[in-house]
């Protein structure tokens, strides 16, 4: 195949490092899987039994690209309680992931900055560099807060967006109210847009949840259903933000993935009235035995969110780390510079049973003493 048919966009990202790891996983006899970013916990019954009279009722055709009213109305309804502004629209996306490529294809023009902390999800640097987008990062090592000083020095007049994350995949952080606030306020003071990945919103252990829509209402948000309703199979997100960007957006979502799967957006309206509140608190529990089962091994920041925990290596780099974690011990975890620019720090997702963390944290035990 000639080389110049394959496009250049494709080379700003390998193959996500994340994938590499789950494909070694299909080929180990009872892995201590404690890589994978999705809930153990499965669609609620309600839910499930929802897709399935869709389905059987023939509700299997396209949907509105906006979403279907019955869905679309009842999120429009939260977030006008939640923020009471004026100009916010919400639509339906495939996934969270999906909000993040329309939003980045809407806003990003080739040449234009984006600012992306460091350590990140792997989507952030990727969808802006396809869009021709110019990444800078900024690190938020060793603690993995906001530094304010360091996002104001980072803005130029070529900066078009923040790509924020809170709570954090990879690290677990959660920016305090008042971080979240002065990023805010910095992204509106500098005429710089600020999306949210709010994914993990419900995933906070030890506070509430603060969204940068609450004090700049240019902010543009992305959420979804994968995480708290266990549903990552079914692509079922959602975006809200200013109208006028919010219409491009949608724009691009018809001319790309038309619409959500119709018959799991009935489901989804469904899930919005069940209380997945007991799940949540199992996961503060699984936090606290990482935490705990490691706290006198590792240099680890406590995670207060998402269920994700990022301890440093405690000797080699991460790879090496990880690579003796997984080939000796048959431990799958991810090595930091899949999400960083640093190779120091292993992610850990405690989204499992209670039993394969315990093994996990004994096998980390065990290497830390090496």
């Amino acid at each position: 195949m000639p080389a110049h048919w394959i496009a250049q966009r494709t080379k700003c990202f390998d193959s996500s490092g994340i994938r590499k790891v789950f494909d070694l996983a299909a080929k180990l006899s009872n892995p201590i899987n404690l890589s994978i970013g999705q809930p153990d916990f499965d669609v609620p019954e309600e839910a499930r039994q929802a897709a399935i009279d869709a389905i059987q009722g023939h509700k299997n055709g396209y949907a509105l690209t906006q979403g279907v009213p019955v869905l679309r109305e009842k999120l429009q309804a939260r977030v006008d309680r939640q923020y009471g502004h004026a100009d916010r629209e919400v639509f339906v996306t495939c996934g969270t992931s999906g909000g993040l490529m329309l939003a980045m294809l809407t806003l990003v023009n080739p040449g234009d900055e984006v600012i992306v902390f460091d350590p990140c999800f792997v989507m952030y640097d990727a969808l802006a560099g396809v869009c021709g987008g110019k990444v800078v990062y900024v690190d938020t090592y060793p603690d993995f807060r906001i530094p304010l000083d360091r996002v104001a020095a980072a803005i130029t007049p070529r900066t078009k967006a923040i790509a924020f994350n809170s709570p954090t995949n990879p690290t677990g952080a959660v920016a305090t109210r008042d971080e979240v606030r002065a990023l805010a306020e910095l992204a509106a003071e500098r005429n710089v847009v600020l999306i949210s990945d709010e994914i993990y919103r419900e995933f906070c252990y030890d506070g509430p949840f603060t969204s940068p829509a609450e004090f700049n209402p240019q902010t543009i948000v992305v959420d979804g259903f994968s995480k708290t309703y266990g549903m990552p199979g079914w692509r079922l997100g959602f975006a809200h933000g200013p109208g006028e960007i919010i219409r491009e957006m949608l724009k691009l979502q018809q001319y790309s993935f038309v619409c959500a799967p119709h018959p799991f957006q009935l489901a989804g309206a469904v899930a919005m009235d069940v209380d997945m509140s007991q799940h949540f608190a199992a996961y503060r529990r699984k936090r606290d035995l990482i935490v705990e089962g490691l706290k006198d091994h590792y240099d680890l920041v406590a995670p207060g969110g998402a269920f994700y925990a990022f301890p440093r290596a405690p000797w080699g780099s991460a790879t090496e780390f990880v690579t003796e974690a997984i080939e000796k011990h048959k431990l799958l975890i991810i090595p930091g510079n899949v999400f960083s620019k640093r190779d120091t720090h292993f992610r850990i997702s405690y989204a499992t049973a209670d039993a394969v963390i315990e093994r996990g944290v004994e096998v980390l035990r065990r290497m830390a003493r090496r």
